[in-house]
């Protein structure tokens, strides 16, 4: 094994420092370094960002978004941290609904689920089914971009039901959705081996060798794609949707054994309730020493698993950096939503509207973007279609709002304070089809709509229940103050909800977005 590649496996550390140590720096300075919130290293000179005077007119994106990857793994990422410090961190960045279907439905159109008509992964309301009968692929950044000149690829995950039968899918086993040069995706590819690829219209089987592994294979796909863009003269938009660190939480064989006797992380809400909790939370007794040790195996299998998605990035880096196409390159680096491990007496799982489940990493660099800059904006991942298509010169009419003033170093005075999370609660019948579907040992809310901003969380459920938590005073969302609120005070939390609930275009979100900091 090299030395490089030693440092990474031993120390998870990201590839400029690894660089640093091999040219003379003390490997005992960076090591620790390792499990930093946001690390400030420089990226290798060979594959630094251009300048804000350089920003090409056409730059190509490509775009890795992860399933269930919650902000507390970007820890084991040396990719990702060296992404930060190259870049933009997103430091308020959340999800539309804390479930996989509806958030991607949500980044592909950058339309809320009131707009979408996907709510779940299965039934009339959700999966490819609700997407496809909606009429929402016709209307995605991908077909913009297209349109606009753009050759585009997805690879790997799409959405729930693609390629698992007539009686979950409206569309065939070999259907390639408009708006896509290149398909590589998968159906049930969870377990990232023994799955079926659809390759433009012809399905070919993965079988269990090393070399199948799901998260692999889209790395190479990804490489082959960037060394046929470099021979064309068109800009590129490439997507890699992997599966991991969704359960099973399969590591590659090569990181199967990486950091033993890792556990899930302590914070003050693990395996304590909130006072005054919903129906669906309350009566979650304390977590037995078993659930425990499945919770950090749970962890721990989930941080060996995301190690095959860093090295797949650095892979796509350095083919980039090998055509010389870095400089002309947006990376960004996202997941579709976080997962708890033990918060608030749970079993692994998500759906709720707690910022383990909606709050989710967001890292872009690119042409113009200083290094190791951040952010605490308000963002969500229905602004991800308006900047990938305002990156590639043309528009998209979707709820959402470009990000393309903060990556330019701008913070608007009337940037939005506040974020909409619609979720429905899953249909009990359908739940043996869905990966998603949960026990309420890991937490099955009821359908609820909730608003998030720079101070409070504020739920509604369908059932009446409502929730409210200072976040200033109460950070790990354990004090629901619901109850103190006075009746003026709950009927403008209502009103502000219902605005957004029912804004439908991008000006009228963007104004419902913004509400009374302080009710």
């Amino acid at each position: 094994m090299s030395g490089a590649r030693w440092l990474r496996r031993r120390w998870r550390i990201p590839v400029a420092f690894v660089a640093l140590a091999l040219l003379g720096g003390s490997v005992t300075a960076i090591a620790g370094t390792a499990s930093a919130r946001r690390p400030r290293a420089p990226r290798l000179a060979a594959i630094s960002p251009a300048s804000a005077a350089s920003v090409p007119d056409r730059p190509n994106i490509v775009f890795v978004l992860t399933d269930d990857l919650s902000t507390d793994l970007v820890r084991f990422m040396p990719q990702v941290q060296a992404l930060e410090a190259q870049g933009m961190t997103f430091d308020d960045y959340f999800v539309s609904d804390s479930l996989c279907c509806p958030s991607r439905s949500s980044i592909f159109t950058g339309n809320f689920p009131h707009d979408t008509g996907v709510f779940t992964n299965v039934g009339t309301d959700g999966g490819i089914g609700a997407f496809y009968a909606h009429g929402d692929e016709l209307n995605t950044f991908n077909v913009a971009l297209q349109r606009a000149g753009y050759r585009t690829a997805m690879m790997g995950k799409y959405l729930n039901g693609y390629l698992q039968g007539p009686e979950k899918s409206p569309v065939p086993s070999t259907y390639v959705p408009p708006g896509w040069n290149e398909w590589d995706v998968a159906g049930w590819g969870y377990p990232e081996f023994n799955y079926q690829l659809n390759e433009d219209g012809t399905l070919h089987y993965f079988g269990h060798r090393p070399r199948d592994y799901l998260t692999d294979v889209l790395a190479r796909r990804g490489v082959a794609f960037i060394d046929r863009a470099a021979a064309s003269s068109k800009p590129f938009f490439l997507e890699l949707a992997t599966f991991a660190p969704h359960s099973p939480y399969t590591p590659a064989p090569r990181d199967a054994h990486d950091f033993p006797g890792l556990k899930a992380p302590r914070p003050a809400s693990f395996d304590v309730l909130p006072t005054n909790p919903p129906s669906w939370l309350a009566g979650h007794p304390a977590l037995s020493a078993n659930q425990i040790r499945v919770i950090d195996r749970a962890y721990r299998r989930r941080a060996q698993s995301v190690q095959a998605v860093d090295d797949m990035i650095g892979t796509i880096e350095a083919a980039l950096a090998a055509h010389g196409m870095i400089g002309d390159t947006y990376v960004v680096f996202s997941s579709d939503n976080g997962l708890h491990t033990g918060e608030y007496r749970l079993m692994p799982g998500k759906l709720t509207a707690f910022d383990t489940d909606i709050r989710v990493p967001l890292v872009i660099a690119g042409p113009g973007v200083a290094a190791g800059s951040a952010t605490d904006a308000m963002t969500e991942n229905i602004d991800l279609a308006k900047t990938f298509t305002a990156i590639g010169g043309t528009t998209l009419p979707s709820d959402g709002h470009s990000l393309m003033g903060l990556l330019r170093g701008e913070t608007p005075a009337d940037w939005r304070n506040a974020i909409l999370v619609e979720h429905h609660g899953p249909d009990p019948d359908t739940n043996t089809a869905d990966p998603d579907g949960q026990t309420p040992l890991s937490g099955n809310p009821t359908t609820y709509e909730a608003m998030r901003t720079e101070r409070f969380l504020y739920v509604e459920y369908q059932d009446g229940e409502r929730e409210f938590y200072d976040l200033a005073n109460d950070p790990d969302e354990l004090d629901n103050l619901v109850w103190s609120l006075t009746t003026s005070q709950l009927t403008q939390l209502h009103d502000e909800l219902i605005s957004l609930e029912n804004c439908h275009t991008g000006p009228a979100c963007w104004a419902a977005m913004h509400v009374d900091p302080d009710p």
